[in-house]
């Protein structure tokens, strides 16, 4: 029997979730997208949204115990294989988006670490900066076909130094006021100031709230590890909802002192996190070098995501993939363990994504938002998935699975939480698609919500056509094995 002291408590759970989940980017985004009105935003999303969706994350966990393709594996088991190829498919092919920004991010983070300001990548001609993130791309992906591992473990203790720093910029900047002579911004606590409008261009910005706060699923194998986990595992779950909670509340009314909420800069998205640590060593008299040491670090921590999210996810669709839905082309391995065919797929998804929108979007601000709104609309795709795979898990016959924990024993009510979960991220997804920053109807506009429309229909839809590929050249090649 395992002893205690390699059991996980509910503290320790709470800790290791709130840094996987959590990052000062999200604070920073979302008050660039809602002002002050975030606050409000935050507390509905946490108690109707979050808390929910990691207490089911928790189940599932821990009714499916043994497996380790997470939600694909959660998916095959209550509703087949076809369905888990698609829900291994949706997780890798959603991070396409996320490696055509990763490259801007490198180049963000270098230029103030070298300038100390943002006008590097703000001013630069849209196609020129983006051909270079190409090719930052392209050499990232023959590094990650090497085997290379060292950027990825300093992209570790990067983060780690970057998520230190998000909480310490908090903490500073809401004594600030009390301990220097910063001037800051009258934050305004009535509640026509934090009370969101819920109109047509409110509801646009929800997908940057849901994609800040999802991911939870990633910490699911941890329940079995656990003291507990009846009790211990939702205590782990609503401590990691009142930490987030506390940190966006707090780094948002941090934000609120530093920058006008009634005029907030346009490129505050692309560049906020660093304006801020500038603004923070400005008040305690240190000049920049909180935002240098910000900016090296995050740096190294863009480097090491680009090449770990190049590598991981093609290797966990291609690992435990059923052959019927796979050309075998895709599956090659090179002697570094590289699926090559993958990674060259890859390189044509991303190269597209980062070069197609120079064409259409007039400036680096414009474009870097445009793209982060991108990643909004088509990452919390794979959090469809969960919520799918719950309510298959509370349709099944009684007693076909068993969990240590179970977020409620009414199979009506968690049916519902699951279906509620799955409609209100739909529907972010879905509002998400409509551009923000630019004049409504503008031929840029049509640009954007086009580009928004056609990136998931096109990625998703790959993977309803590769069943149909492999089924015919698959075919082909037994044929001409024998």
């Amino acid at each position: 029997m395992e002893s205690n002291n390699k059991k996980l408590g509910w503290s320790n759970l709470a800790l290791m979730a709130f840094v996987s989940v959590w990052g000062f980017g999200n604070v920073v985004n979302g008050f660039a997208s809602q002002g002050m009105k975030v606050v409000v935003s935050w507390i509905l999303m946490f108690s109707l949204y979050f808390v929910p969706y990691a207490l089911m994350v928790g189940e599932m966990g821990s009714t499916f115990k043994d497996s380790k393709g997470g939600v694909s594996s959660w998916i095959k088991t209550t509703s087949g294989a076809k369905l888990a190829f698609l829900a291994g498919w949706t997780y890798w092919v959603v991070h396409v988006p996320y490696l055509a920004q990763k490259p801007q991010g490198v180049l963000i983070a270098l230029g103030w670490a070298v300038n100390q300001n943002g006008s590097m990548v703000k001013n630069m001609n849209p196609m020129i900066l983006q051909s270079m993130c190409l090719v930052i791309f392209l050499l990232f992906l023959w590094i990650s076909s090497k085997g290379v591992n060292s950027i990825k473990r300093i992209g570790t203790i990067a983060g780690t130094s970057m998520f230190v720093m998000s909480i310490l910029y908090v903490i500073l900047a809401i004594a600030a006021p009390a301990i220097t002579t910063a001037h800051t911004y009258h934050i305004d606590f009535s509640m026509k100031s934090l009370m969101p409008d819920f109109n047509f261009d409110y509801l646009t910005t929800l997908a940057i709230l849901v994609f800040a706060v999802g991911g939870c699923e990633k910490i699911s194998p941890y329940v079995n590890n656990m003291k507990n986990p009846s009790k211990d595992f939702p205590k782990g779950m609503i401590a990691l909802a009142v930490m987030v909670a506390v940190t966006a509340l707090l780094g948002s009314f941090a934000m609120g002192m530093m920058f006008d909420p009634n005029n907030i800069p346009k490129d505050l998205m692309m560049n906020g996190a660093y304006y801020s640590f500038q603004k923070l060593g400005q008040y305690y008299g240190l000049g920049n070098f909180f935002l240098i040491i910000y900016a090296i670090a995050n740096t190294l921590a863009q480097i090491s995501a680009l090449a770990f999210s190049i590598d991981a996810p093609i290797k966990v669709l291609l690992a435990d993939v059923d052959n019927r839905f796979i050309p075998k082309s895709l599956t090659k391995i090179n002697e570094n363990g590289t699926p090559v065919n993958g990674y060259k797929l890859t390189a044509v998804l991303v190269g597209t994504l980062i070069i197609v929108p120079a064409l259409g979007i007039g400036d680096m601000t414009s474009l870097f938002n445009w793209l982060l709104r991108l990643n909004a609309v088509v990452m919390p795709l794979r959090y469809l998935w969960v919520f799918f795979a719950y309510m298959a898990l509370k349709k099944a016959a009684e007693g076909k699975f068993q969990a240590t924990y179970q977020f409620t024993k009414n199979k009506t009510f968690g049916f519902l939480a699951g279906l509620w979960c799955f409609g209100f991220t739909a529907f972010a997804c879905i509002m998400g698609m409509f551009p923000k920053g630019v004049k409504t109807y503008s031929s840029e506009w049509y640009f954007q919500i086009t580009l928004n429309v056609l990136t998931p229909i096109i990625l998703l839809g790959l993977g309803l056509i590769l069943p149909m590929i492999a089924k015919k050249t698959n075919k082909e090649t037994e044929n001409t094995a024998a």
